[in-house]
């Protein structure tokens, strides 16, 4: 991010019947960082390394850094797992659009991420 704004955009196709599904509770999406396809999304139940992680980050309010890994042979290869956690606002745009902005904590400037998931 240190290039600027970075846009993700979160897509999965509308289904037929009038589906009553919540954007967020998709299944599959296409994302896109900045414009370029960059892979896929799946839904899916945490793991447990996925719960130790947000035990460690449970007390991180905002900020980024590197949470070292217990064991080198195991999920992260090099021996590390990078995160960012910061604040963001939710804007909805309609039953098809959600989006995030990550919101800078000084205030000077607008959002240095945003996440869109939208239904097309």
């Amino acid at each position: 991010m240190g290039g600027g704004m970075v846009r993700i955009a979160m897509e999965c196709e509308k289904r037929s019947g009038g589906d009553k599904t919540q954007v967020m509770e998709e299944p599959i999406w296409t994302m896109f960082c900045n414009g370029k396809k960059s892979g896929f999304g799946v839904k899916r139940e945490p793991t447990e390394e996925d719960l130790r992680v947000m035990r460690t980050l449970h007390v991180v309010s905002m900020g980024a850094g590197v949470i070292p890994e217990e064991k080198e042979e195991e999920v992260h290869p090099e021996g590390e797992l990078a995160y960012m956690r910061a604040h963001f606002e939710r804007v909805v745009g309609s039953r098809d659009s959600e989006t995030y902005y990550m919101m800078n904590p000084d205030g000077n400037s607008g959002p240095e991420l945003s996440l869109f998931f939208v239904r097309v």
